[in-house]
């Protein structure tokens, strides 16, 4: 393994997947040090939104600097070769999202390709080139279980990379391939997160660098970027609003119970976390679960009820509960009124199926995380500038 260095300002760090949901707070937790961002965007009209959100939060982003280099197709050979050139560091945040498909290849190979293409990329043109950070994710850790499982980094989801080799087959004998867009993502980030490891392996003698792959899991807390309305917000974000305020349709009590049980981190909290993964030189080599931890709060007081809630595993309850209890003093004239779910789903301590060992991630990078009333306040304060709420 190379001798590593922590990256100090005003080093160069390119950071794909810039214009994101993660990908703006990630800029901003990086200009804020003093670093040079190479921001990769696919159009010039990104390019445009990002100057005018930058320019307009100058005073919380410090004295770093923002450049950007145009990449149309991420997936295509050689992409990022111009791009990678002259960096220190590389924040690979880019990733298709899974969409409606008979064929799982439209999801998997380019997240695949876009990962080991960066990787070749750095390969034969960045020479200055300390580390690469990868964003993967907790699917490509976890895999259902028929008991409460504690999961690790050593572990691997390799349930939905095998459901997804039993679609192919299944297309190939002209039947449908019954896929879930879940399997997909997960089987994506999997397959994407694997390859760049053995990428690693197979150079480590030849680079002067060493990756880093992060894998959080339900990533929740308010835009840093515009959002006009409700309904332009998507993945994750869509997915909480629709949840806790919006009162969705899929709000059954099994849908807001332990079928919906993960963990979950704060959007700011993973930012902070991945340009950590860049500056910490115990951190090469590794990889970092990064959720919002699983030690028990203070429990959080209902009067007649105690939510004993974790920082880092959840049920859509214990959110919608929060919510309730903290829109009135958020917002104490408004009229909205917040779906209040099924409150006996919380009314006892609950026993998470799913929990994850952060202590890799306490001792190398050490993220004060957020709590769900935090994070849950942050949103609500949003909403209610917005006039969603």
């Amino acid at each position: 393994m190379p001798a590593l260095q922590p990256l100090p300002a005003p080093s160069t760090v390119l950071v794909t997947g810039a214009n994101g949901y993660v990908g703006t707070w990630v800029l901003k937790t990086l200009l804020s040090r003093g670093y040079t961002v190479r921001a990769v965007v696919r159009s010039q009209s990104k390019v445009t939104e990002l100057k005018a959100l930058f320019t307009s939060t100058a005073e919380e982003t410090g004295s770093g600097k923002l450049e950007f280099t145009l990449v149309a197709d991420l997936g295509e050979e050689g992409a990022y070769d111009d791009a990678v050139k002259g960096v220190d560091g590389i924040l690979h945040l880019a990733s298709p999202l899974a969409r409606p498909s008979e064929d799982p290849d439209e999801i998997i190979q380019p997240a695949v390709n876009g990962t080991v293409g960066i990787l070749k990329s750095a390969l034969k043109n960045a020479g200055n080139l300390k580390r690469v950070v990868i964003i993967s994710s907790i699917a490509a850790v976890i895999s259902p279980r028929s008991e409460p499982t504690t999961f690790s980094e050593d572990d691997w989801n390799d349930i939905a990379v095998k459901n997804i080799e039993k679609a192919k087959e299944r297309i190939v004998a002209g039947e449908p391939s019954g896929v879930s867009r879940f399997d997909v993502y997960s089987a994506s980030k999997t397959l994407a997160e694997q390859a760049a490891w053995e990428f690693y392996k197979t150079n480590k003698d030849s680079i002067g660098w060493d990756i880093v792959t992060v894998n959080p899991p339900f990533i929740y807390g308010p835009p840093l970027y515009p959002v006009a309305s409700p309904s332009d917000l998507g993945g994750t974000q869509g997915m909480w609003y629709g949840t806790v305020i919006s009162n969705s349709p899929d709000n059954t009590k099994e849908g807001l119970g332990l079928s919906s049980a993960n963990g979950w981190v704060d959007v700011r909290d993973i930012s902070e976390a991945l340009v950590r993964a860049l500056e910490k030189a115990e951190a090469g080599g590794e990889r970092i679960i990064v959720s919002a931890g699983t030690s028990s709060l203070n429990p959080i007081d209902f009067g007649e009820r105690l939510i004993h809630s974790t920082l880092g595993s959840y049920i859509w309850q214990e959110w919608i509960d929060v919510a309730n209890k903290l829109l009135p003093s958020v917002a104490p004239e408004t009229s909205y009124s917040l779906t209040k779910g099924y409150p006996e789903l919380t009314a006892s301590e609950v026993v998470y199926p799913i929990k994850l060992d952060t202590r890799k991630e306490e001792q190398i990078l050490g993220v004060n995380f957020r709590s769900i009333e935090e994070t849950t306040k942050d949103i609500l304060v949003g909403a209610v500038q917005q006039g969603w709420v």
